[in-house]
C-alpha cells in the first residue's frame, strides 16, 4: 500500500518555556501560510533568477518598465498556465491520500522544465523544503517514501502542497501565498541585478499583486489540457545562464 499523508502535525516539541494560549485555527493556518512563503525560509530560493540575470546581461531587461513587463510575461506563460495549476491539483492529491496522482503532476513538472537549471532549481527548493518541514516536526515520511527513488526528484510545489495539506491550508490562499512568493523573488533578483532601488521593487511587486490575483484565479479554473508552459526567452536565457562569464546566481 502507499504511505499514508498525516492528516495533522505531530505534536510539537516543548522547550520549556510558558505555553501561550492557543490561536485560533484560523489564525494558526494564516501563520503556518506566512511561514511558507517566508523569503527567510531557508530553502535557497534567492540562489536562483530563472533565466533573469542572462536577460539583463544580454540587454534584453535594461530597466524598472523592462524588469516589470519580464517577470509578468513570465507569470503569464509559466507560473500561471503551469506551476500554479499543478499545485492545486497537487493539493487535491495530498487531501485525498492519492499518492499515484501525487506522483503524476510532481513527474509532470519536472518533465515541463526546459532547460536543466530549471529542473535543478526544482529539485533543490523541493528537498530543501522538506527537509525544513522534517525539523519543524511534520512528520515527512510519506513524501520520503515515495519520492525517494523518484529519479526527478520531489519539485518545490509537491512539498509546498504536502505542508499545506498537514496544516489544514485553504487551497486558495496557498496557491496566492506561493504566487507572491515566486515574484517577491523574481523581483529581489531584478533590483540585484538590473540594478533597481528599493521603492521601484516596491513598485513592481504592487502592480505585479494586482496581476497575480487574476493569474491565480484563472490558473485554479484552467483544464488539464490547458495545462503547460510557453516562455522561449525564459528558456533561451536560462539555457545561455549557464555559460555566461560573470553569475551572481546559481546555474
Amino acid at each position: 500500500m502507499p504511505p499514508r499523508i498525516p492528516t495533522r502535525p505531530r505534536t510539537p516539541i516543548h522547550t520549556g518555556e510558558p505555553r501561550a494560549r492557543d490561536a485560533p485555527a484560523g489564525d494558526l493556518q494564516l501563520l503556518r501560510l506566512l511561514h511558507l512563503a517566508s523569503p527567510a525560509l531557508p530553502i535557497g530560493g534567492f540562489h536562483f533568477s530563472q533565466g533573469l540575470e542572462y536577460a539583463v546581461d544580454a540587454g534584453w531587461v535594461r530597466d524598472e518598465a523592462g524588469a516589470l513587463e519580464w517577470i509578468g510575461g513570465v507569470a503569464q506563460s509559466t507560473l500561471a498556465t503551469l506551476d500554479l495549476p499543478v499545485l492545486g491539483r497537487l493539493r487535491a492529491a495530498c487531501d485525498a491520500g492519492d499518492f499515484v496522482a501525487l506522483t503524476r503532476w510532481n513527474r509532470l513538472l519536472v518533465a515541463s522544465r526546459e532547460t536543466a537549471e530549471l529542473r535543478a532549481e526544482d529539485r533543490h527548493l523541493g528537498a530543501a523544503l522538506l527537509r525544513v518541514l522534517a525539523e519543524l516536526d511534520l512528520d515527512t515520511a510519506p513524501l520520503s517514501t515515495a519520492f525517494g527513488h523518484e529519479e526527478g526528484g520531489i519539485c518545490h510545489a509537491t512539498t509546498y502542497a504536502f505542508a499545506c495539506a498537514c496544516w489544514r491550508i485553504d487551497g486558495l490562499a496557498s496557491v496566492q501565498a506561493y504566487a507572491w512568493a515566486w515574484a517577491e523573488n523574481q523581483v529581489l533578483a531584478a533590483v540585484k541585478l538590473v540594478p533597481l532601488g528599493q521603492s521601484a521593487g516596491q513598485r513592481m511587486l504592487h502592480a505585479l499583486t494586482a496581476r497575480l490575483g487574476a493569474l491565480t484565479s484563472r490558473a485554479i479554473d484552467l483544464a488539464d489540457s490547458d495545462i503547460g508552459v510557453c516562455s522561449f526567452a525564459q528558456s533561451i536565457a536560462s539555457a545561455r545562464h549557464e555559460t555566461q562569464y560573470t553569475r551572481l546566481f546559481r546555474s
